[in-house]
């Protein structure tokens, strides 16, 4: 496999109109539909800007989290999947495969999906899709409030896919890709599981409060590139429509940040951008990961050291979606927050919070 010791990729910040109040399923696939078509026409016409101002066009592009639905405003986890979760070999992921192969890129993203394996539930997916238009990865994400998780699911999970399924890392030409979903920039052991199975790009599809501000979510897209010597691609929503929140809250911040924590590129609130791209220095990263330095984020780490005081200790008891013979149940509407706050009650008696 011939590797490309540099590239451009984009953090693609577009605008999604929200499906969270359609009436029917219907009337949410056309507006998934409508939501695809202006992709294809950003998608399509960044890779000719950039052609055409450096002779280079993008070799990966990263999309916001809620680019196809938005997310669920209170809806049940039975009603979200109707309305808005995509069957693997359904249109709208046969539309994203050919926008990817007619473009001649990496596409990755992330959406509501049913897995046919717990088809009675959603995952919340990242995916990568090749230049090919083959889905070369899906991370489900691991840490929601409002959506299942494969945790919750976790013994028929592991059954099925493995831990390597669990934690994903598409090795390809440009790299070694891994997903992050969103929040979970805020949580290390989420990048550091796809880091010791060897990720060197990060590809975040997020949708987050616009700052000017240091954020928390901020400060750990830089946290994780530099604990990991890895890049971050992440592209955040221009604004959310047909929701009651104000459509621009969520804005601006998309960025490429590189392994040494630095912000190579990014785009200004307010609207559809594509001016977070940047070059990625894969030859130079792999180099970095090669020298014996205090820098070395990676192989100084005495994992072996935390791994008792990880396993001994429960913070999250779980969410069981499994009932004693094994079958998936659909949870009840406000479990979630529900068994958190057992949790919260729970450490705290313990002197953990």
């Amino acid at each position: 496999m011939d590797t490309l010791d540099r590239y451009i990729a984009m953090a693609l910040q577009t605008g999604t109109h929200a499906v969270s109040f359609c009436k029917s399923r219907e009337e949410a696939r056309e507006r998934m539909r409508e939501n695809l078509g202006r992709t294809e026409r950003v998608v399509t016409g960044s890779c000719a800007f950039s052609t055409q101002y450096s002779g280079e066009a993008p070799k990966l592009i990263v999309l916001p989290e809620y680019f196809l639905t938005g997310f669920p405003m209170g809806s049940s986890v039975d009603q979200w999947r109707d309305l808005a979760a995509l069957e693997q070999n359904g249109p709208e992921y046969a539309e994203l495969c050919g926008m990817a192969q007619r473009n001649g890129v990496y596409l990755a993203g992330n959406c509501y999906e049913i897995d046919p394996a717990f088809a009675e539930l959603f995952f919340q997916t990242c995916f990568i899709i090749d230049p090919s238009g083959n889905v070369i990865l899906r991370y489900r994400r691991m840490i929601s409030m409002n959506a299942p998780t494969p945790f919750d699911v976790w013994e028929a999970y592991l059954d099925r896919y493995g831990e390597d399924g669990v934690f994903p890392v598409a090795d390809t030409p440009i790299g070694r890709l891994a997903a992050i979903a969103s929040e979970e920039i805020l949580y290390p052991e989420i990048a550091r599981a796809h880091a010791v199975r060897g990720a060197e790009i990060f590809v975040h599809p997020t949708s987050e409060a616009g700052s000017n501000r240091a954020t928390g979510k901020e400060l750990a897209r830089r946290a994780r590139a530099v604990e990991n010597i890895a890049y971050v691609v992440s592209a955040n929503s221009a604004w959310l429509d047909n929701i009651p929140i104000p459509s621009h809250s969520c804005t601006g911040m998309s960025k490429i940040v590189d392994f040494e924590g630095h912000i190579l590129a990014e785009a200004a609130p307010g609207g559809e951008s594509m001016v977070a791209h940047a070059s990625i220095d894969l030859a130079g990263l792999r180099a970095r990961r090669g020298m014996a330095g205090m820098t070395h984020t990676l192989a100084r780490v005495p994992m072996q050291a935390f791994a008792s005081t990880y396993a001994g200790k429960v913070m999250n008891s779980g969410r069981p979606l499994l009932d004693h013979e094994g079958k998936v149940r659909i949870p009840q509407k406000g479990e979630f927050r529900a068994l958190l706050e057992k949790d919260i009650k729970r450490l705290t008696e313990e002197g953990v919070l």
